[in-house]
Parts: C-alpha cells; sequence; structure tokens
C-alpha cells in the first residue's frame, strides 16, 4: 500500500469511534497471555491503542498499562470507557515516554499501520532491554463454511488480508517488525493463534465490518452497496439469518524480543 493511501486509512477510524468501540471485538486472553509470558515486567505500552480494546484485556490481566493513540476521537472513546488508564496522544513515530520506560509495547489490529522505518526505532528506545513486541489481530476463521462465503462477498475492502485465518500469517510474518539498523536489536519472529468468538448479530456483523479501513474510505454509495451485499448474504444464510450467533475468531500474535 502507497504511503499516501495507507495514511488515509489509518487515519480513518476516529469517523466511526463509537461504533469501533461498540462493535469491535477484544482479544482472546490467552493471546494476550502468550505475547507478554517472558516481558521482564508489567509495564506495558498499548500503542496505536484506539478505543481500548485491547487495553482493557490488559488492565483485567493486572499490567500497569499506558496507552498512546494519535486519533483524539479514539482517545476519548478510551477514555470513556478506561478512565483509570493514563491514555496519551501520540503514535508509533513519536512515542511520548522516556527510554526503556516499558517491558512490552504491544498493538491490537494496529501494528500494520507503523511506519516502522521510523517506529522501529522509538519502540526499541522505549523497551527495557529483553521487553517484548507484539502485534495482536483478531481473524475470522474462515476454515468455517458460512464465514469464507462472507469473506467472498464482501471483498477486499471488507474483510482485508490480514482478517482471515488462511491469510493473517503471510500478511503479517516478517513484514511489520523494526527493519534496517534496528532489526538487529530484536530476536526472531514467532507466531501463534489463539481461539477466540463473539457473539453477535446480523445488523452488529455488518456494523463490524463498516468500521474497516477500506470501507470507510468507500465514497458513500459504494460503501452502502458493499454492506448492502454482506446483509443480503447474512439473512441468507441459516448460522447466520435470525438472532445471536457466535462469530467464530481466532486472535494471531506476531511477538519478538528486544536483544
Amino acid at each position: 500500500m502507497e504511503r499516501d493511501v495507507r495514511r488515509r486509512h489509518a487515519s480513518s477510524f476516529g469517523t466511526a469511534a463509537g461504533v469501533y468501540a461498540e462493535h469491535r471485538p477484544d482479544y482472546a486472553t490467552a493471546a494476550v497471555h502468550w505475547a507478554l509470558e517472558s516481558a521482564p515486567g508489567s509495564r506495558v505500552l498499548d500503542l496505536g491503542a484506539g478505543t481500548g480494546k485491547l487495553t482493557g484485556t490488559l488492565v483485567t490481566l493486572g499490567a500497569d498499562v499506558i496507552a498512546v493513540e494519535p486519533d483524539s476521537a479514539m482517545v476519548s472513546e478510551l477514555r470513556r470507557a478506561l478512565p483509570g488508564v493514563r491514555a496519551l496522544a501520540g503514535s508509533a513515530e513519536e512515542i511520548p515516554l522516556p527510554d526503556g520506560s516499558v517491558d512490552a509495547v504491544l498493538a491490537g489490529n494496529a501494528l500494520h499501520w507503523f511506519d516502522m522505518a521510523v517506529a522501529g526505532g522509538e519502540i526499541a528506545r522505549v523497551l527495557a532491554p529483553g521487553g517484548i513486541l507484539a502485534g495482536l489481530w483478531n481473524v475470522m476463521d474462515d476454515r468455517v463454511d458460512w464465514v469464507a462465503g462472507l469473506e467472498r462477498v464482501g471483498g477486499s475492502a471488507a474483510i482485508g488480508p490480514r482478517d482471515t485465518l488462511s491469510s493473517w500469517r503471510g500478511a503479517t510474518a516478517g513484514l511489520h517488525l523494526p527493519g534496517g539498523d534496528v532489526v538487529a536489536r530484536f530476536g526472531s519472529a514467532e507466531q501463534a493463534e489463539f481461539p477466540h468468538g463473539q457473539r453477535r448479530t446480523a445488523d452488529s456483523l455488518v456494523e463490524t465490518l463498516g468500521t474497516r479501513a477500506g470501507v470507510l474510505v468507500m465514497p458513500e454509495r459504494e460503501q452502502l452497496a458493499t454492506l448492502g451485499r454482506v446483509r443480503a448474504f447474512l439473512a441468507s444464510r441459516p448460522e447466520t439469518a435470525s438472532g445471536n450467533f457466535t462469530l467464530p475468531l481466532l486472535t494471531g500474535v506476531l511477538r519478538t524480543h528486544r536483544l
């Protein structure tokens, strides 16, 4: 993705901050445990924290969390939901924290938006030796037939290359970790997936897909047509046509250590 296009996509979420806060899923607790299991301490930076979906899980696990997020509308939702968390305006490329001040940097559905040529050095700077860098993604389990059908109907804007189990490993492996001179300060990357799920209705799943960056930047007519196809598909499937159902998810984790 070209830099200007990526920047436009990355900055689109604030326009739907309230819907994002209500409908985006949290993260599998086991995945967060695995991401942090060898961190040297409990100080965690949630980088690109959005509305606090990952932040809330970290708080539940007893981490000493600082959230950093560039979008003011997203930060407002995070502060409303988690008033006890220190939430700062900032970005992965300009982290407003001192050197060596955290034991882990986690990013929930955000690492792919970072300019790692710049952010890699910043992350290395704020991490203590032995600290963890981990990206987490909630991915739909497209081994399930109706989910695979939803992917075809929604198209790449609604369900992108990091949004399904069959594609997220290839889309994330080694592509979003520090490069250049900074790479020597990190160990090799590890990947793992952890079962997850979220109770949904057809309406709430449509709302969720409407918060994808590819949909948010669409012209209104195209956006309505895309979400209309998704709604019609969900109405046609016995698994999703009426009432509540479980959206089969996994939380995928890409983890490395600062040497």
